[in-house]
């Protein structure tokens, strides 16, 4: 390949303040959670925390990318840890709806069975993990042709995500709507919160999928395309949005669904009085 036609990685210098500053939030967010995690005891929210993690670390990428515009390793790192993390967030994500089902004693309002319902979103969002990171990797190439298949390779996943997160919004909504018209005795307990998780789902949802969008746009327009060509929409639109959505979790965190003998002995308490009652 001719000198003058060589392939850029950057169309721009990164900018280390922009990603220095990143870091830190990142830092400061993921050990946030961190601590959550150890607190309330509940693992399920591992992925997300590892999502900050993949967060921070894409970030370090693009500060390296700043002394070292050329180092393809430093860009496959940014690219492709950025890229997926959110795929991380919803992981949890997914894995509280059917917690939250369980909680209320509401089985029968899901359009999905319980049993299922976390094994298909899961699944699909690892799935969606693995095709956006296999992109990445493949874009992440000095050859233009590849870098063509690394892109509809990450639309392909991105597309399923925004899908998945469609399907979700909507068996959450269709659950809600069924249990707020008629609640089970499990719902009235105390600790169980469940519209105001319902309604944190919902805001992390959003933000996630305004945030993938940016993204289609962004890969369908190619490497040479004007979102790719400056540094701020990577920044507004995906690491504002993902901070955004790590901070609404944090403070709306799933701590309602709590294992042990505190959920266990209100859901069979709501459940005797349900008996009761039809007796």
């Amino acid at each position: 390949m001719p000198e003058s036609e060589q392939y850029e990685l950057y169309h721009y210098s990164p900018s280390t303040a922009a990603a220095a500053v990143t870091v830190v939030v990142f830092t400061i967010l993921t050990a946030a959670h961190t601590y959550r995690i150890f607190r309330t005891k509940l693992w399920f929210c591992v992925p997300f925390t590892l999502g900050g993690v993949f967060e921070f670390i894409g970030y370090i990428g693009r500060i390296v990318g700043h002394s070292s515009p050329d180092s393809l390793p430093a860009y496959i790192v940014q690219s492709i840890f950025i890229l997926v993390a959110p795929a991380l967030f919803a992981a949890s994500i997914y894995m509280t709806l059917g917690r939250l089902i369980r909680a209320t004693d509401a089985q029968s309002y899901s359009v999905i069975r319980v049993t299922w319902l976390t094994k298909v979103f899961v699944c699909g969002d690892v799935l969606t993990f693995f095709i956006q990171g296999g992109g990445g990797g493949i874009m992440a190439s000095h050859d233009p042709d590849k870098v063509k298949l690394g892109q509809n390779v990450i639309l392909a996943g991105l597309f399923l995500q925004i899908i998945l997160f469609g399907l979700f919004v909507l068996v959450s909504i269709i659950f809600h709507l069924r249990l707020r018209k008629q609640p089970t005795p499990a719902s009235y307990a105390g600790h169980v919160q469940w519209q105001k998780m319902l309604w944190v789902l919902y805001a992390v949802s959003a933000i996630i999928m305004v945030r993938n969008i940016f993204r289609v746009v962004e890969y369908i327009g190619g490497h040479n395309g004007p979102l790719l060509k400056v540094e701020w929409p990577i920044y507004v639109f995906d690491a504002l949005l993902m901070a955004a959505t790590m901070a609404v979790w944090f403070f709306g965190y799933p701590t309602l669904i709590r294992p042990g003998k505190t959920l266990v002995s209100d859901t069979e308490a709501g459940m005797r009085l349900s008996e009761t009652q039809k007796n």
